[in-house]
């Protein structure tokens, strides 16, 4: 046994003295060694005993195994090696074929000029900025290279559409928000026949003076997306109807996109409609028809937080980051501002296909809830109105002036937020409250009563929450709510809360 030991040290001293011979060689004993190692093992070999044959054999094949682990390795590197050169290769031609594109589409762009230019010597139109002074409606010719050479098509071709036009609207005389919801309820009755209760026009246009947004939400076929539609019809400008799709996540699926490609802005309808309200004097209306397919607080955020922002100078979307002489009128630095006669209205289903609406969106919107189809009733034939938005805005400010709410009903709305608080953990927040008073006046002006108009938001703004609680615990709890609205507001006042609240313990 010891022999073998003996043996194992000569080899290994002889292979470390040999170690550099053996790579120069190219991985090769070369003879000399070959026979020096023949020799050491002739040496030792016949005293190993038993145990020493047994240590040989192991040894062996151990060396065998790092051989091998070794070379597997060295395959290992050289695949990823080749790997990696591959990719390097296909990158440096897909460079190419990118380079080779670009130069193709610039010789297209110039071959496009071209044929612009001699369209336009053909047509004997001096395509040159007019002297100062000297405006007129450019010709149908001027418009579509104007359109073509622009970043914004779309927009720069509802510029052309308006430029020079007068948009002015005069007042209707003696218009009151009363007669608006009257007037609306029975055009849509007598010329499109939908029946909506006077009450849900109410809230509509309360809805209107009290916010940007209003979301229509219930069951399918009440109704919803109808509402939005004939207010454009009532108004003569048709709404815009978007249709949300489900793998919308951000801003540019509901505005759009620059393709530097193309070096074109891709201009979705409500980015045009957006912008056309710039030009309008009247109501202008935008419908995210199915809007919580996706979550609206994803794709709809920026407008979520610009709306909220107290100066509506400041509610401006910035589309672009660099400015270029073709982009539309409107434009300041990249940027469109929203303007203030534009509605957003969203229609919103509750089923397994759609995603929950979150407190964000609800807090900043003003909710209405179809649960039953309209009723058929006899409506005089009533015709479309054109109405200027600035005398709509100032229906909305004398209601403020008029029809504030009483310090009574307030003192007591703070009871009742001080009952919430306490039993179920939900606070009002100052938002709910500002648009509690902006609804309540403008409701009143349309015929409702202060304490329906209280209702309402309660409902829609407070009670809604309630669904997200553990209502099998607070039976109790909303048995001494319905108690605590009799208490404060008095017997057959609170429909909607007292209905919403049964709903609730019955569910319990």
């Amino acid at each position: 046994m010891s022999a073998y030991f003996q043996y194992l040290g000569a080899m290994i001293v002889e292979f470390f003295k040999n170690f550099g011979a053996f790579f120069a060689a190219g991985w090769k004993l070369v003879p000399s060694q070959t026979e020096r190692y023949n020799t050491i093992f002739k040496t030792y070999s016949g005293d190993f005993g038993a145990g020493g044959w047994v240590m040989w054999v192991v040894f062996l094949l151990l060396f065998i195994g790092v051989l091998g682990a070794i070379g597997f390795g060295l395959y290992l590197l050289i695949r990823k090696y080749v790997k990696f050169c591959k990719k390097e290769i296909e990158k440096d031609e897909l460079e190419r074929q990118i380079g080779r594109l670009n130069y193709e589409l610039y010789q297209v762009m110039q071959e496009r000029d071209k044929i612009l230019e001699m369209k336009v010597k053909s047509l004997g139109i001096d395509k040159k900025i007019p002297p100062e002074g000297q405006e007129g409606e450019p010709s149908e010719d001027e418009q579509t290279i104007e359109e073509l050479q622009s970043r914004f098509p779309k927009l720069t071709h509802v510029d052309n559409v308006y430029r020079g036009k007068d948009m002015s609207i005069p007042e209707v005389e003696g218009l009151t928000l009363k007669d608006l919801c009257e007037n609306f309820r029975n055009f849509a009755a007598s010329q499109l026949g939908l029946y909506y209760t006077i009450n849900t026009i109410r809230q509509l246009f309360a809805g209107i003076g009290a916010g940007k947004i209003v979301i229509l939400e219930g069951i399918s076929g009440t109704g919803k997306t109808s509402l939005p539609y004939a207010l454009g019809k009532f108004f003569a400008h048709d709404a815009e109807i978007c249709s949300v799709q489900p793998n919308w996540k951000d801003r540019s699926e509901l505005l759009g996109y620059y393709n530097e490609f193309t070096k074109k802005f891709n201009e979705s309808e409500f980015l045009r409609a957006l912008y056309t309200s710039l030009y309008r004097q009247d109501l202008n209306i935008i419908v995210l028809d199915e809007m919580n397919l996706a979550r609206v607080e994803y794709y709809f955020a920026e407008f979520l937080s610009i709306l909220e922002m107290p100066n509506p100078n400041e509610w401006n979307i910035e589309l672009i980051g660099s400015h270029d002489a073709t982009d539309p009128k409107q434009f300041k630095n990249g940027k469109i501002k929203i303007p203030q006669n534009i509605i957003f209205f969203g229609t919103a289903n509750n089923d397994d296909s759609t995603f929950t609406i979150s407190d964000k969106v609800y807090d900043r919107a003003i909710c209405l809830f179809f649960d039953n189809k309209g009723i058929a009733f006899d409506a005089p034939m009533t015709a479309p109105m054109v109405v200027p938005f600035a005398q709509m805005q100032r229906l909305y400010d004398e209601a403020d002036a008029k029809y504030p709410c009483s310090e009574d009903t307030l003192q007591k709305f703070t009871e009742l937020d001080d009952f919430v608080i306490k039993k179920f953990r939900l606070a009002f927040g100052n938002r709910i409250l500002k648009q509690l008073k902006k609804f309540v006046p403008c409701f009143v002006a349309c015929g409702g009563t202060e304490l329906d108009a209280i209702d309402f938001i309660f409902t829609n703004k407070i009670l809604k929450k309630f669904e997200s609680l553990n209502i099998g615990f607070l039976k109790n709890e909303l048995k001494e709510l319905k108690q605590m609205l009799i208490k404060l507001f008095g017997e057959d006042t609170f429909p909607m809360a007292h209905k919403f609240v049964d709903n609730l313990i019955r569910m319990s």
